[in-house]
Order: C-alpha cells, then structure tokens, then sequence
C-alpha cells in the first residue's frame, strides 16, 4: 500500500461488510458500499446505494408496540455483473466466492482519485480460469453519474462469456442484523425497460415518502457478438455474449445514471435518467473529468502529515468528501452520523456536525452553510416540539431525518439480553447548543454575516428563548437548573430506581446552554437596527426577554463535588464500578451498559460514563474561553481544578463511542499531558480496525472521521477564528504528526492558506488576492500577513506531552 492506496488482500468473510464500508464510493449526492458486482445481499455481502436524504417511513411491531421507523433507504442496487463461461465443456454457473475456486483477489481503493480497483481471478469447476480487472468510480463532476469498467482475460481456454449487467430493484434495509425484523421493504411500483439497444432502465417509488427514483444503463462492449434483454418486474437486465481465446482481454463498461424526484431542474426522474445515460460520455472520458474534480477537492482539502497516521486521515477525509461534498450544498440534508456508507442509525442526523463543520468551516464554507441552512428549514418544527413540550422557543430532535420530527427510537435492543427496553435518548436537548455551536463558529470562520443576520439569527435565538424557558428558578440554589435532561455521556438517562427519565443539571447541558445564551444576547447587539427591529417583530421578542438571557446565562447551576465538575448533580452519590472485574470478565466493556443491564443490573447506579461529557466542554473551548464561562456563571475554574476533572472522569470512561477517544485526545494534548496519543490512536483505528466490534461494517463513523483531522488542524494548533483574527496557540503531538505537518485553509474569503508547523517555527502562505491582511495571533504577539505574502514566525517554546 502507498500513501494514497488502502489495499485488502484475499477474500475474508468475516471482514467483508467492513472493507465495504470503507470502500465504498461517493460523491455528496449518493454513494455505494464497495460490494462485488457478482455478489447478491447475503450473510457475508451487502451492496448498498445511498442517496442524501432520500428517507422512507414505514410501520413495525415491536415488544406488542407498533413503532413507525424513518429509515435511510438502499436503493436499487447499480453494480450487479455477472459472467459465466461457454465453450465445448458447456456452460458453467455465474462466478462469485461460492461457485468458483478464488485463486487471487485484491480490492484497491485510489483515495486521490476517488477509483476503488479490483482484480480477481477465479477457477470454475471445469478448471477454465478467467482474470478480472474491474474499475468503479461514482463520478464526483456529474453527481448523477457512476461507472464500472470490467476486464476478462481467460487464462487457459476458448469460447465465450456470457455477462449479465442489471439493475436490481428487489433490494431492501437489512443492512443491521438488530433491524432485521423490523420492516425494511421501502421500494414499490418496481418497472423496468429499455430505452435503447444498448440501455435499460428501473423505476420506483418509495412506500410512505412517495420519492420517484430511476436508474438507467449504458453497457459499452465492442467485443459483443449478440445482447438481448433479460427483464422482470423487479429488474432490468441485458445478457452480452464475448468471444474469447487465452490472453485476449474484452471490455465490458457500465455507465449508470441516478435521478430522484427530489432533484432540481427535472422534469421526470426516468426520463432525466434516461437522458443523461445516453448522453453520458466514454468510460475513459468521465474517468478524466472525475480525476480532476477529485484533484481540486484535495487541492482545497491539503493535508501534508507523515507515516502511517497521514494515511489513515486521508482515507478519514477522503470519506468525509464522498458525504459531504460541493454538491451537497445544492442539497437539503444533514450530516448523517454513518456516512452514506450503511443503514446503521437509519441516516440520521445526530450533533455528529459538531465535530464536522469545523473542519468544514475552513474549507468548504458553502458546505456548512447548506447543512445549517437544513436545521432552518426545520426550525418551525423544532419551534412546534418546543410548545408541545410546554416551552418556547426552538427544541431540535436528537435524531432528525427528512422533516425534522423527533425521529429517536423510544424502544432499542440490547442484543446482549435479547430485550426491547425505553430508550429515554431524545431527552439530549443539548443538540440545540450544538445547532447553535455551529453557527457562531460558521460566522466567525467565514465572516458570513449575511447568513448569521438572517437564517443563523432566526435559529440561534429560538435556541436562546428555549433554554431560558426550560430553565427553572431555584430558590435555595438562588440559581436556574435544567432537569430531567441526557448528556453526551448517554449511559445516565435516569437517576436509580426514579420514577421519571433524565437527570438534573447535566454540567456540559449547562455550559453551553449558558454559552449560547450569552452568544444571543451578542447577536442581538450585532445585528443592524432594521433587521433587529424586523426579527423581534416576526419573533414576537420583547425586552424582558433579553434581561431573563442575561440573568440564566450568568446563574445556571454548574454542580461540583470533591474539587471536579460533577457531571450531573448528584453524581457523587452514585456507586463506583468494580473496573478491574468487569474487564477480566468481558475484556470488551465498551457496551458496558448492555453488560450490566444483561445481568440485571444498570448502569445509571454507578460512576460510569460511556464517553466523553463535562469533558466535552475541553473539546469545544478553549482553557481561556472555557475559564470565563464559568466567571460568568460565578464559579472559578482554574488550571488546577480543571486537572482534577480530566484525571476522575478519565478513569471511568468505558469509550462506547468513537467520539470519545476524539475528544480524550484532544483535552488531553491541550493540556500537554502524557496519553494523549493513546486516545488520538484509538481515534484514528476506529473504524478501520473497526474497535466497537463489528459496527463499522454498518457505516463508517463520520463525526470521529472528520474529527481525527480537525484535531490535526486545530486542536494541535491551537486554531481559532474569532476577533478577525486567526489564532495559533501550538501543542505539539509528535506521535501524531511528526515533526513537520502542514494544511491549507480557507479563511474568511482567502483561498489557500497554507500554514506548516515547524519545530519552534510556523510558516504562513497567504495567497494573492484583493481580501484585507490577516491578523494571526500568537501567545506572545500578533503579526498582519498581507496577500501574496509568505512568513515564517518563531513560537513560544512549549513543554511537549511525555509519550503515551
């Protein structure tokens, strides 16, 4: 393998669904897991088509309940080529791993070109032998566009191969085994036909949701004696014929067009599929135009980091680019929590966008822009959750897909039981922080006041208006708590034996619902006198509103004990875990949750979170920032005190998600203290050594994803956009990096900063340009770089983290 490549070797059953997830191919509009054509959805194999946000609802009965489900939907599938050979021995079965001798086989996927390689060789039982190169690509120009190229070169006979490419429109969701028998059959009104001699087309529609969708294909053979249509109800199917003789190679190529009724600018799905099949150019052509759009999404995405762990982040951004592509701002979806790349978490949208936006922010700002501008269209159902809830303001789901409804399962399966329990996770209001996180971030990155005077003012301010109506006043406190709520930490959703979900004044809940508080009361100082007036008009805002912001986001409860923040009030009350004996009992106790409550136990009893929480306030802000929210609210966080909290929480963090080894990295390099490369490293395998066992295989995990780079890019560099400045406050973590790494950003309409880190030394490139200077930031000075030119500053000297 090189820096570029990510190679598997040989067939491996058990790893099958894992290596198509992380080969699969995408483009911002859809994508495909990196299954064999040959091969149909079974035990071992999952082809899977994802198109962004195209959704389906569908009914189920689950423990006696009827739940409704809304699920991210596997299309028809594109990729099915088969082949068999003929010659005077007969014909032979279609060839794929369980009716042929596998002799070789290697899948190569080109990350800077965005092509996954295959080459295999098989042996069917009358020994002919057939070599097959087959090259796919879904097209990152035209991202309605994808193709397949397949090479057969018989080794050792004469005859001829009969290949069958189709369209298969019989799929459905059974990508997760624990949805298994929950309903998955979304695909209705499946038709198929030809359009052409040398194109077929499938059309369908999904059950509830009523999205149209159509597929057309081209086969590309000039070696073909003979084709002719082999069609059903559920698939489309064109059968060539190949003459071949030992050493001699024949072509087939597939090029496959996909269109929604969702998309713009049609008029018929089928007819726009159809259309742009047939006008579609050669194989070679479109290779061509997809090379150079890849190369101008890593010309704006350089990542320069050596060794091992520079592979494994481009293969981290190669897939964050397959999601949430340029094309993707033309479209109205979230950031699904697994990629395009698998059906777990049904494509939801969680707060994953709170570890990708910033990374997205400094390089592909019109992304961020169009994933913010998904949580406004669904703010006027946030806002009408809030009231059914008795609040004001805007309370965003949890999980969120098509419409914005609450889309959080109320029932999970612990496949560890085997039993359907309450699952009480729509409670993490914290979302609505995390919305706003975002745009204030956005805003400071690009200097996009357009969008924050208009879109992020409407969402961040019903944001605001919700926590300060959820808040309720203590009178013994003389402080406002927010109760009965979930943080990050997931594990806690209720306090032992209580006869009510959720737990009180969740710190990190706390925090930023007092951050973003203070940040609308900023706003509203910002925002242009006629666009104020015309906001509190629309919004029916009046001036008591303003003075209760201000007194919540100075007095909400923030609860300590022994020194540490408490990650919930009460806390310190609960037992501690015997660690050590659950971790020689189970050796993986990730899930520790689905351990304890298999046992009849629970994991509410105990000092034990299943990822990052009041840590998360270290992930999002930096020590000086972080040190006056707490002033703010009148507590004293010192260095000292803040130690203390990353030590207790480190040692009672199971890490069943892989977000947490993310932030655990983070917090920890920072603070420049030892094991901080021990979290980033668990951070950067997650998936590809797939650490929460067997989920990747599901879809990658695409906040932890985007996250390992923006740690490259931020949080060793201590980067912040704020003030009209860039700032730079280093901490170096040579085991990630090296002693050299480098990025390019773009910054507040400047294209292509190039900054490198340098021991002692950074090295800044502004490229030239009309934009003003940049202010860039130091610990110790502040320094104007002007467009066009190049610096390089010395660094105050650091104390480096000891080796993890």
């Amino acid at each position: 393998m090189t820096e570029w490549t990510w190679e598997y070797e040989g067939l491996a059953p058990g790893d099958e669904r894992l290596r198509e997830s992380l080969c699969a191919l995408g483009n911002g509009y859809f994508a495909t897991r990196g299954a064999l054509p040959e091969c149909d959805a079974d035990a071992v194999h999952y082809p899977g088509t994802y198109v962004a946000g195209c959704y389906d609802r569908l009914p189920s009965t689950v423990a006696g309940r009827q739940v409704e489900n809304e699920d991210l939907v596997n299309l028809p599938n594109w990729l099915p080529l088969r082949f068999r050979c003929r010659d005077e021995h007969g014909t032979g079965p279609w060839l794929h791993p369980d009716t042929a001798r596998v002799v070789d086989h290697r899948q190569t996927l080109i990350l800077n070109s965005g092509l996954l390689e295959r080459r295999t060789t098989y042996e069917d039982s009358e020994g002919r032998r057939i070599a097959l190169r087959q090259l796919r690509l879904v097209h990152m120009a035209d991202p309605h566009l994808a193709a397949l190229r397949s090479e057969f070169t018989p080794e050792n006979w004469s005859g001829e191969l009969e290949v069958q490419a189709a369209l298969d429109g019989s799929v459905r969701n059974a990508g997760v085994p624990r949805y298994r028998d929950l309903a998955g059959h979304h695909l209705v009104h499946v038709h198929s036909g030809t359009a052409a001699p040398d194109l077929v087309w499938l059309r369908c529609r999904t059950r509830v949701s009523d999205v149209r969708i159509a597929l057309a294909s081209r086969t590309d053979c000039a070696d073909a004696t003979l084709r002719h249509d082999q069609h059903t109800d559920d698939r489309a199917a064109q059968l060539l014929h190949l003459p071949m003789r030992p050493g001699r190679t024949a072509t087939v190529d597939k090029i496959v067009a996909l269109h929604t009724s969702r998309d713009p600018a049609i008029s018929d799905p089928l007819q726009a599929a159809v259309d742009r099949a047939l006008g579609a150019p050669s194989f070679d052509d479109l290779i061509d135009t997809h090379l150079t759009a890849w190369d101008q999404l890593w010309r704006r995405a350089e990542l320069d980091v050596p060794g091992e762990a520079g592979r494994i982040l481009r293969l981290h951004l190669f897939h964050v680019l397959q999601t949430l592509s340029p094309h993707t701002a033309e479209l109205d979806v979230g950031v699904p929590a697994r990629g395009l790349h698998g059906e777990a978490y049904r494509g939801h949208v969680f707060w994953d966008e709170l570890f990708v936006l910033p990374y997205l922010n400094l390089h592909f700002p019109e992304v961020s822009r169009a994933l913010l501008t998904y949580r406004h269209r669904r703010l006027e159902r946030a806002c009408r959750a809030a009231r059914d809830a008795g609040y004001r303001g805007a309370m965003y789901p949890w999980q969120s897909s098509s419409d914005g409804r609450e889309e959080t399962q109320r029932l999970h399966l612990n496949p560890e039981s085997g039993r359907w329990l309450p699952d009480h996770t729509h409670l993490q209001h914290h979302v609505d922080s995390a919305v706003a996180y975002n745009i204030w971030r956005y805003w400071e990155a690009t200097g996009d006041a357009e969008f924050l005077h208009t879109k992020g003012a409407e969402t961040l301010l019903q944001i605001a208006r919700f926590w300060a109506d959820r808040a309720a006043y203590d009178e013994d406190l003389g402080r406002y708590r927010l109760r009965g709520v979930v943080g990050p930490d997931e594990y806690h959703d209720g306090y032992p034996d209580a006869d009510r979900p959720g737990i009180d004044d969740n710190a990190y809940t706390n925090v930023t619902a007092a951050w973003t508080l203070s940040r609308a009361l900023d706003l509203l100082a910002l925002l242009p006198d006629p666009r104020r007036r015309e906001l509190t008009e629309r919004i029916a805002f009046d001036g008591g509103e303003a003075e209760l912001w201000r007194d919540v986001s100075q007095s909400l409860y923030v609860p300590f004990h022994g020194g540490v923040i408490s990650q919930f009030e009460g806390y310190e009350r609960l037992a501690e875990l015997d660690w050590d004996t659950y971790r020689k009992k189970y050796r993986d106790i990730r899930r520790l949750d689905r351990i304890l409550e298999a046992e009849g136990d629970t994991v509410n009893r105990y000092q034990a979170s299943k990822q990052a929480d009041v840590l998360m306030l270290g992930y999002l802000f930096p020590p000086a920032e972080l040190a006056a929210l707490f002033r703010r609210l009148g507590y004293a966080l010192d260095d000292a005190t803040w130690r203390r909290t990353v030590d207790h929480y480190l040692c009672r963090t199971s890490h069943g998600s892989t977000l947490s080894g993310l932030v655990h990295g983070w917090v920890l390099a920072r603070a420049r203290r030892a094991g901080a490369w021990k979290y980033a490293h668990e951070a950067l395998i997650g998936d590809i050594a797939d650490v929460q066992g067997g989920t990747t295989g599901e879809g990658i995990h695409l906040g932890a994803m985007a996250g390992t780079v923006d740690l490259v890019q931020r949080g060793l560099t201590g980067l912040e956009t704020r003030g009209d400045a860039l700032w730079l406050d280093p901490a170096p973590l040579p085991e990630l990096t090296g002693s050299s790494y480098g990025f390019t950003l773009r910054y507040q309409g400047h294209w292509g900063v190039r900054l490198r880190l340098l021991p002692g030394r950074l090295h800044l490139a502004v490229p030239a340009s009309d934009r003003s200077p940049i202010t860039v930031e130091l610990p110790d000075r502040a320094v104007t770089v002007r467009p066009g030119e190049t610096c390089e500053l010395d660094l105050p000297e650091v104390e480096l983290p000891e080796p993890g």
